[in-house]
């Protein structure tokens, strides 16, 4: 199945992470470290997020994630989508609310995998 392929995979960026404990995007972060992947914090608001580094966007991490987590709006995610496929990512995890039609599709013409689930549930 698609989903476990995509959790043995060790090197996620998760785009959207925040600094709030409240949001799905520090929940996702800090489980996905605590499960011992190599996690980067994507998002341009933030210097840092839990002491780690924080990058503006794909291109700026130290290495290309072999599964981006998607915690941002559809709106957002696009552009995302465009930099993953350049940059040769070809695992896109789409938490609840974070995809459309119009996100499905342009995944499906760069032939890109995803999976549309929540990655807190997949690791529990």
């Amino acid at each position: 199945m698609l989903e476990e392929k995509m959790l043995e995979k060790k090197v996620w960026a998760v785009i959207g992470a925040s600094d709030n404990p409240e949001k799905y995007g520090n929940k996702i972060y800090k489980k996905l470290k605590s499960k011992g992947y190599t996690v980067y914090p994507v998002n341009p608001n933030y210097e840092t997020i839990e002491g780690d580094r924080c990058y503006s966007d794909l291109s700026s991490l130290p290495e290309v994630p072999e599964v981006i987590d998607m915690v941002v709006s559809p709106k957002r995610g696009k552009e995302v989508i465009e930099e993953a496929s350049r940059l040769g990512v070809q695992n896109i995890w789409l938490q609840p609310g974070t995809h459309n039609n119009e996100i499905m599709e342009l995944i499906d013409s760069k032939g890109l995998n995803a999976v549309q689930a929540c990655v807190l549930v997949a690791l529990r």
